[in-house]
């Protein structure tokens, strides 16, 4: 015998606290399915509701896209860095890059999104450091609806804490991008790590175990060195270098995974990916360097091929 309808709709409600988007949309359905098929009654009512609440979510959903703020792509990859008021996002990207960036010691200095190029992992990455977000950002306070919209379109995001903080401020950013239904690969930037006080950082870590950490200031090159090769991790591309004349070039192709020989033809030119017969291999996927392989080879990150390509 089914639930009550009344008990079906508490449990319903709970189950839709909190959440928005596609994953709102996503447990109205399992709800659907769990009805009972009736025409009239309460249990028919209560369909009609949660097909309201599916029509009103696409509806916010869709505002929510159109109140976004475009940032023009540059290099292989966009990633967002995302943090707090004063969370040392600025002084981050300006030791990144050579942009210019206006800093200071006091919250919302930086006021729109500001895009630069860096080099992770020899290829060129774009960074958009977003304004402070505010707890409540997901429902438009700061102007947070827009300045989600850029995280949202990027291809993985850092989170920026400052270490001396505490990390409540890392959970309501967290919390934030859960509510704004931005489910993207990240990693945590601790920034202001030398300020940091004795087992702030290990502390942090545990409450971020799910994802990498890396402890960060702008007055440690072996630090922001660190934080480069992690951006290039969270791109998840896989690098391929080419060899030509016994010359390697030392800019890699970067392309999503899986990457095969015909592919990275393709990603040098059109013409050149149709005409490609194989390639001499050296790197992880080569039984031995210089090895000879199809078009069809799946490549390996760090390998280097010398295109052969019918005349």
């Amino acid at each position: 015998m089914p639930m009550s309808h009344r008990v079906f709709l508490q449990l319903a409600r709970r189950r839709l606290a909190g959440k928005e988007g596609v994953a709102r949309i996503r447990e109205i359905r399992v709800l659907l399915a769990e009805l009972p098929d009736y025409r009239n009654g309460p249990y028919a009512d209560l369909r009609k509701w949660l097909q309201s609440e599916m029509v009103a979510t696409r509806r916010r959903s869709s505002v929510v896209n159109r109140d976004s703020i475009a940032v023009r792509r540059q290099g292989v990859a966009q990633i967002a860095l995302v943090g707090a008021p004063n969370a040392g996002k600025s002084s981050l990207l300006q030791a990144l890059s050579d942009v210019q960036i206006k800093t200071g010691d006091y919250a919302f200095t930086t006021t729109h999104p500001v895009p630069a190029a860096i080099r992770a992992g020899g290829v060129l990455v774009q960074l958009v450091e977003i304004p402070g977000l505010l707890s409540g950002a997901h429902e438009d306070r700061g102007g947070g609806r827009a300045l989600l919209g850029v995280p949202r379109d990027a291809n993985a995001v850092v989170r920026c804490h400052d270490s001396p903080q505490p990390g409540s401020q890392l959970r309501s950013l967290r919390e934030e991008l859960r509510a704004a239904a931005i489910d993207l690969p990240a990693i945590v930037a601790a920034t202001k790590a030398d300020d940091a006080r004795p087992g702030a950082l290990a502390a942090l870590r545990r409450e971020t175990r799910d994802l990498e950490t890396i402890a960060v200031s702008v007055l440690d090159d072996a630090s922001l060195d660190a934080l480069r090769d992690a951006i290039w991790r969270l791109t998840g591309l896989t690098r391929v270098f080419l060899v030509h004349e016994g010359a390697t070039d030392p800019d890699p192709v970067a392309l999503p995974p899986p990457v095969t020989v015909a592919d990275v033809a393709d990603a040098i030119h059109h013409e050149l990916g149709a005409r490609c017969r194989g390639a001499r291999l050296w790197g992880g996927s080569a039984r031995f360097p210089g090895q000879t392989v199809g078009r069809d080879h799946r490549l390996a990150e760090g390998d280097a091929v010398e295109i052969i390509s019918e005349h």
